[in-house]
Parts: structure tokens; C-alpha cells; sequence
């Protein structure tokens, strides 16, 4: 198994090098296996992956980390943590979730401007600013190279101001994040706006942007991670509730011929571990 530290240098190699990546999100160890075993070069865990997967509308700080630990442990491949708030509105209290994702195995992690609070969902900008800057100082106390990335969740909660966004992306760059993230962003040229006005690595997540894009295009246009978040658990989950559906309203059991063959799913945990 490789080291933590041959994880970050692997992570950051990979926002190095010419292109976009693909990091999927897997929610528990079985399909971080599948994915590893599939190819891919990192994974990132997904909070929302874990709510749906634990049967929830939220999940507390303490079951994010436990979930980092679990898909860390799974592969050897680099694991991203999804921090959400980091667990806390105090910017050294949520910096604290930084090294807890480190110390369950992660190499890479982010830190949101939502505030999980519907009244007021985002963070006013100055503190929103504080709370990167705990979390980077945080990221530079660790052993290895963690690479923290900061989020401008605005798009998502109903303030559709891409210049305020981009100022907040800015200002976390200044502070220090090593990955900039602005989930909302939808079509290729108003990505290419955000990617052009920031020097450091972006995060595209596919869950809201244009599902017709590519990876080429992405990659052109200045992209250098792509995430699915919660995506792939809510494409799982259709298929689930599908066969239900069809065992409820129909008395019928026709989606077996659907499943996976056993021998291979066995087989991709094989070669995933």
C-alpha cells in the first residue's frame, strides 16, 4: 500500500500535469473498490452520497469522517474529503475537520461558504474568507502536502451572482487554497469565464453542470478536476427505486436481468483492494 505521503505527491502530480482528471465520488468502500478497479487516479467522498446511502437529510461532522476513513482505507488510491462546513460556523473550530480528514487518511479536502442554515445559506464574505484561511493554515501543519480546496457555493442557493462568486474564488486563492470550486457553474463558456479569473486549479462538479460537455472540452477550456458529487449514489438510487417500483406496481421482477454479474463485481473488489 502506498504511504500518505505517496498519496499527496500522486494528488498533487495530478493537478500538475497537462489536462483534466475525472475523480469519482464512491459513498462506501464497495464502490471506491469499483471505481479503483475501473482506473481511476483518485476518488472524492460525497456528503450527499452518504446521506442518501445512511437515510438522511444531513450527516454530522463525525459521520463525514468516518465515511473519509472508510473509502480511504478501501484503496490505495488519493481520497478528497467533502467537508461541507467543516462542521462549524467558527473558522478554527471548522479548520479542525482539515485535520481530521488527514488523520482518517485523507490527502486532499474542501471547505464550503454554506452555511447549512436555509435563513441565511451563505457565509458573509469576510468570514467566509477567515474560515479558508484557518483551513489552509491547518492544511500547512500536516506532514505531507494536503491540498485544501475552497468552495463558493452561492449558484447553489439562489444568489445567481457570478461576480460575487468568482470574488470569493479570488480571495481564497489570495488566502492560499491549492483547488478553487464553484458548484452551479453550468455551460462551457461561463466556466471558462471562472476557470480564466483564477490561477489555481478549478473543480468542476457534473452533478449541475451541462451533462453534454466532455472531458475534452473541459479540459480545453481550462478545467483541471472533475467531480460528480452526489450523482452516481442518485443514479443508484433511480435504479433501486426502479425495481421497486416495478415489484410494487407491477408484480414483476424483470430488472434482475440487469444485474451485475456477481464474478465480476468479485472480481473488480479484488482488484480494487
Amino acid at each position: 500500500m502506498r504511504s500518505q505521503m505517496e498519496k499527496a505527491k500522486l494528488f498533487r502530480a495530478l493537478h500538475e500535469r497537462p489536462g483534466a482528471f475525472i475523480i469519482p465520488n464512491p459513498w462506501e468502500a464497495g464502490t471506491a473498490k469499483l471505481l479503483a478497479a475501473m482506473g481511476f487516479e483518485a476518488l472524492a467522498t460525497t456528503s450527499l452520497g452518504l446521506a442518501n446511502m445512511l437515510g438522511s437529510p444531513t450527516v454530522s461532522r463525525d459521520a463525514i469522517i468516518r465515511n473519509c476513513r472508510v473509502i480511504a482505507d478501501a484503496t490505495d488510491l488519493p481520497v478528497n474529503a467533502d467537508l461541507e462546513n467543516g462542521g462549524a460556523d467558527d473558522p478554527k473550530q471548522a479548520a479542525e475537520a482539515i485535520r481530521l480528514a488527514a488523520e482518517a487518511g485523507c490527502v486532499g479536502g474542501s471547505i464550503e461558504d454554506s452555511t447549512g442554515d436555509p435563513k441565511n445559506p451563505i457565509y458573509d464574505f469576510a468570514l467566509a474568507v477567515e474560515r479558508v484561511h484557518a483551513a489552509v493554515e491547518v492544511a500547512r501543519s500536516l506532514p505531507f502536502p494536503f491540498m485544501l480546496t475552497a468552495r463558493a457555493e452561492n449558484l447553489l442557493y439562489g444568489r445567481n451572482d457570478l461576480d460575487d462568486a468568482i470574488k470569493r474564488l479570488q480571495a481564497y486563492e489570495a488566502v492560499g487554497a491549492d483547488v478553487l470550486y464553484s458548484p452551479g457553474v453550468h455551460k462551457l463558456e461561463t466556466i471558462k469565464t471562472v476557470v480564466a479569473s483564477v490561477g489555481k486549479p478549478f473543480n468542476l462538479v457534473m452533478g449541475f453542470a451541462d451533462p453534454t460537455l466532455t472531458v475534452e472540452q473541459l479540459s480545453a477550456a481550462g478545467v483541471k478536476r472533475i467531480s460528480v458529487g452526489g450523482a452516481m449514489a442518485r443514479v443508484a438510487l433511480a435504479a433501486f427505486l426502479k425495481c421497486a417500483r416495478e415489484m410494487k406496481d407491477q408484480g414483476a421482477f424483470t430488472y434482475v436481468r440487469e444485474m451485475a454479474p456477481i464474478k465480476e463485481v468479485r472480481a473488480a473488489f479484488a482488484r480494487g483492494a
